[in-house]
């Protein structure tokens, strides 16, 4: 799940560049927006999922933040130019306007993919002394993730498909995960109630 998260993050960036440059051109200023926005966005996500990993922490809520990723992934994918022609027509300044406009398209999908690494840390952790190592070994997963998606977006599936097809794809990989965390729980909690039934059984 790390590893989905970390790679879609990374796919959707780097074409946050290939999105904005109709309106904004692909300057360096263009991309320090886009990985501004990233990294700010990223941070509010680690800091609101730590919060929410203290609170009764369940695969529900685990998997709602995969398929609101890829909900709210969707207006990059059906209104960009919506978005990004009266910022276009509003700021003249392309540093600027590409800023706000990847604040618009990229900000909420990002932190919501931001708040899952720390809250699969808190899912995962089993006592205080193994935190450190799943913590690490998470991050790690996830980081890898996030190289496989720069690489593998960059080098290939520019050259193989189309910007929105590549979007649609990180959105059905997120919704698909979303529904597999689910699935997981689901199963988790029947066993669990069959294991409780079965222990009051042998009780009474």
């Amino acid at each position: 799940m790390a590893f989905i998260s970390g790679f879609c993050i990374m796919t959707i960036e780097m074409l946050g560049a290939r999105i904005l440059s109709p309106y904004f051109g692909g300057s360096l200023s263009v991309w320090g927006s886009i990985i501004t926005i990233f990294m700010v966005a990223l941070a509010m996500g680690y800091l609101i999922g730590g919060r929410l990993s203290t609170q009764n922490p369940n695969a529900v809520t685990f998997a709602i933040f995969f398929i609101g990723a890829a909900v709210f992934s969707l207006p990059v994918i059906l209104f960009a130019d919506a978005i990004m022609e009266p910022i276009f027509l509003t700021i003249e300044d392309p540093r600027y306007g590409s800023l706000f406009a990847s604040i618009f398209l990229f900000f909420i999908p990002t932190s919501i993919l931001g708040m899952i690494s720390p809250y699969s840390v808190r899912l995962m952790v089993e006592t205080h002394e193994h935190s450190g190592h799943m913590a690490g070994l998470l991050y790690f997963i996830s980081t890898i993730g996030s190289a496989a998606g720069t690489l593998g977006t960059s080098f290939y599936f520019v050259l193989w498909f189309e910007v929105n097809q590549i979007l649609w794809s990180a959105v059905v990989a997120l919704i698909a995960t979303g529904c597999i965390i689910l699935l997981i729980g689901y199963a988790q909690t029947v066993k669990l109630v069959k294991q409780t039934r079965h222990y009051e059984n042998k009780q009474a």
